[in-house]
């Protein structure tokens, strides 16, 4: 995460996603759907899908997507111990490279939490 925060992450994706489904093929636009459509509510509750998706991000080592997913999991009434059990088991499963985005993850979820960027 830039020091320019949260929200210029956000718009900055949100434009980038505009561009890409413009020029979108039909293969392209099916995959946008299809994540969106995996984390919906289902017989699992989107809150827990986005914690999910977040641990998975870490593991993957994806900051973008561990960021995405910081937004959502606020967005979806997730609590600061709750959001550190999940860390905990993608700091488990990933390993010790994972820590550097740990600790991205833990400056975005602070400054979220407190309603700055």
């Amino acid at each position: 995460m830039t020091d320019d925060g949260y929200q210029a992450f956000a718009a900055e994706r949100e434009a980038l996603n505009d561009l890409v489904l413009e020029h979108a093929n039909l293969e392209i636009k099916r995959f946008f759907s299809l994540d969106s459509q995996v984390y919906r509510e289902g017989a699992l509750p989107a809150r827990t899908k986005e914690i999910l998706g977040l641990v998975a991000s870490l593991v993957l080592r994806c900051d973008d997507c561990v960021s995405y997913h910081l937004g959502r999991c606020r967005d979806e009434g997730v609590s600061t111990p709750e959001l550190v059990d999940a860390l905990g088991l993608g700091l488990v499963v990933g390993g010790s490279i994972t820590i550097p985005h740990l600790r991205r993850a833990m400056k975005t979820w602070m400054e979220l939490m407190q309603g700055g960027d």
